[in-house]
């Protein structure tokens, strides 16, 4: 699965369970491992996994730390209503909300500083969900001097064996869903906002322009979708599984990559910061000096083209080439324009992994 996710150019990828009792989170940290372990041609490798996993305690977020591969911690608390949150987690250990509620501060606790936050909205009303995910991020900053690194806004969809999600409770309507998205743009706009494939091209290339800084491309919700040898026993044990929600974007990765830049995007793979412990608190600092862009202007411009170098189709490098060479003079300063193209030189030599 990870080599096939690398042969689309992948750097970053998101980590899910469950809370099923058959799968320990020893178990889990051994996929981490593995996952940072494998490579493929012609450099492939995983820079940051992200994590979206059940609460932990504070000694298993210390585990998690420990193996240097963790980007962002994000859980979802799905509602914070907490009438509709007791209706739709009636037993088990989702159904604690103050204990899933302050998942992120365990987190932040166990040194895991980059954390994501989400709700799943259609189970109640969008403005209340809203300002409840504003007043959490109130929190995290004011106790850790961070807030969240990322927060998430998936719109529930259809899922197989939920009525619910076929006909959910308060369903947010499109121009109620760019006006939120630009709500919470602006009132932390120093926090990643990402976008999944749940949403239609046309949307998310609209959330683009409303606030959305990342978003996922050629992602599959199903077990095994991005290898299988349809060998007897995998279709006899995966063959009829649905996957856990319907998706509305199904364009490739190439396809994602090459029509963010015809829109004037600069797609990035970047993952400096990870490496340089630039997160957290420390992350926020620069972000609010104003001083990041000195550092993600140009890791993005190296990430492009090594990216292309190594994936892009002859059409892809063409239309990147002119991508790159509008950016390289965009809102630096003399000395980083003179360290990028150092930088960009040894890309083209052949160079992996630079950046500032």
């Amino acid at each position: 699965e990870v080599e096939s996710l690398e042969r689309q150019g992948h750097r970053r990828l998101l980590v899910l369970t469950g809370e099923h009792p058959k799968y320990t989170f020893d178990q889990f940290l051994h996929a981490i491992d593995t996952i940072g372990a494998t490579r493929s041609e012609p450099c492939g490798s995983i820079r940051r996994i992200n994590v979206e996993i059940p609460t932990l305690s504070v000694s298993d977020m210390k585990r998690l730390k420990a193996t240097d591969k963790i980007g962002t911690f994000t859980l979802f608390q799905e509602t914070y209503h907490r009438d509709t949150f007791k209706k739709m987690h009636i037993s088990g250990p989702k159904s604690d909300y103050n204990h899933r509620l302050l998942t992120q501060d365990r987190a932040m606790r166990a040194g895991l500083d980059d954390v994501g936050i989400g709700t799943l909205f259609g189970l109640f009303d969008y403005r209340f969900e809203v300002l409840a995910m504003l007043q959490h991020s109130a929190h995290l900053e004011a106790e850790y001097g961070a807030g969240p690194h990322t927060i998430s806004v998936p719109r529930m969809r259809p899922a197989d064996g939920s009525e619910l999600s076929v006909t959910p409770p308060y369903v947010v309507d499109d121009p109620n869903f760019k006006k939120l998205v630009a709500i919470i743009r602006i009132a932390v706009p120093y926090t990643g906002m990402i976008l999944s494939t749940r949403e239609s091209p046309e949307m998310r290339s609209e959330l683009l322009k409303v606030g959305m800084s990342q978003m996922s491309a050629g992602s599959k919700t199903d077990v095994g979708a991005y290898h299988r040898d349809h060998s007897e026993t995998t279709e006899g044990e995966l063959g009829n599984l649905a996957g856990q929600f319907s998706l509305q974007d199904h364009r490739a990765t190439p396809d994602v990559v090459k029509d963010l830049m015809l829109n004037g995007y600069v797609p990035s793979w970047c993952t400096a910061c990870y490496r340089k412990g630039r997160t957290g608190e420390h992350f926020m600092k620069i972000a609010k000096a104003g001083n990041i862009h000195s550092f993600c202007h140009p890791n993005s411009i190296l990430s492009l083209q090594e990216y292309l170098k190594d994936y892009g189709t002859p059409e892809m490098q063409e239309i990147g080439k002119n991508v790159i060479e509008r950016e390289m003079d965009t809102g630096l300063t003399d000395s980083a324009k003179r360290m990028l193209k150092r930088k960009m030189g040894k890309v083209e030599q052949g160079e992996h992994d630079v950046y500032i």
